[in-house]
């Protein structure tokens, strides 16, 4: 094992919701363990804050209004307050001081004895695995990821979870057999780098925002197919979109309101408008919408128009890479690697 300098403690942010509904945010001093034989131990130089962070850094806290910060330095803490109707969400974790950050990137300063471990020193590379906002985080070598040389930490700390999610909707997309796929908050970061993965894989993707200059965005960047919601229209702009595409699987990151159920809605019509003949249960082509974020907290709504071949369900990526395995996710992790300055490229 190679340690080298290796300090003994390092901060680590980590956020505590008391049992009287206190929300607080501070640097906690912890040991910094030693690698084992094939762990590493990474000096954290970057980490992004995605969505998929927000719910653990704050939990049901009302940030809007009740925010407040103390102290400065490493005694600096931030504070809220979570609505006493809220709690009974919040039991499973009060009283505990949860690490935060789902994904970074830095430098390995020390290394366990195999071989694999060994040949990360002193390299940059991208982890993947909670607890990233800290100084150092010890992590086994097969959640690294070496970057490309001359890759700062700050251009390959959002390698993870953005890109491996837009790879695995299109991966899911086709182990589920369909031949094109629906997204919604399309504008985001995660829905830009799926467009340019559709784009390159000649995958038809239909883009679903929520304002016009949005939808714009998307048409510069080379999107064929971008429904605005908020558009009158929309429904039928939809329909058509799906009806050119063939799409009969969405990935829905608003997960309330009704766009989920206006979505499998709209592919039975498509279907509907090329079927042969009439059946009064639907089309049995299969129609899936996978919810993977909650943009919208309202209960997901809607109307069952769209005959009984048809699921709702949820989607997350860390299930999502344990399904297909170890060697299936190396590649998606590797692709990400060799095109993080084009197809991953994160502003």
């Amino acid at each position: 094992m190679n340690t080298g300098t290796l300090p003994q403690r390092g901060l680590q942010m980590r956020s505590l919701i008391k049992p009287d509904g206190e929300l607080e945010l501070a640097l906690h001093s912890v040991a910094v363990a030693p690698p084992g034989p094939t762990e590493v131990v990474v000096r954290v130089e970057a980490a992004p804050i995605n969505p998929s962070d927000i719910g653990l850094l704050f939990g049901a806290a009302d940030v809007e209004s009740t925010l407040a910060t103390a102290g400065r330095g490493a005694q600096a803490k931030a504070t809220a307050r979570v609505p006493e109707r809220l709690m009974r969400a919040m039991a499973g974790r009060a009283g505990q001081a949860l690490p935060c950050g789902n994904e970074g990137a830095g430098t390995v300063v020390a290394a366990g004895e195999s071989a694999a471990a060994q040949a990360l020193l002193g390299k940059t590379v991208a982890m993947l695995g909670g607890a990233m906002y800290a100084q150092y985080r010890t992590i086994a070598e097969d959640q690294c990821l070496v970057l490309p040389p001359g890759t700062t930490a700050a251009e390959g700390a959002s390698c993870f979870v953005n890109p491996l999610t837009a790879l695995g909707m299109v991966e899911t997309m086709r182990r589920e057999h369909h031949k094109a796929l629906v997204h919604t908050a399309a504008a985001s970061n995660l829905g830009q780098m799926l467009n340019r993965i559709c784009i390159a894989d000649g995958v038809p993707l239909v883009n679903i925002v929520r304002k016009p200059e949005q939808a714009q965005l998307l048409r510069e960047a080379g999107a064929k197919h971008v429904c605005d919601s908020s558009a009158p229209s929309f429904l039928s702009d939809l329909t058509q979109a799906l009806t050119a595409t063939g799409a009969t699987i969405a990935f829905d990151a608003t997960g309330g309101g009704r766009l989920a159920g206006q979505i499998l809605g709209c592919m039975e019509a498509a279907l509907l408008s090329q079927a042969k003949e009439y059946s009064r249960y639907g089309t049995s082509t299969h129609k899936q919408v996978y919810l993977y974020g909650g943009l919208d907290t309202s209960p997901t709504e809607f109307n069952r128009n769209f005959g009984m071949a048809w699921g709702i369900g949820g989607w997350l990526l860390m299930p999502f890479l344990a399904r297909i395995g170890p060697h299936a996710a190396q590649a998606l992790k590797q692709r990400v690697a060799s095109e993080l300055k084009t197809t991953f490229a994160s502003h």
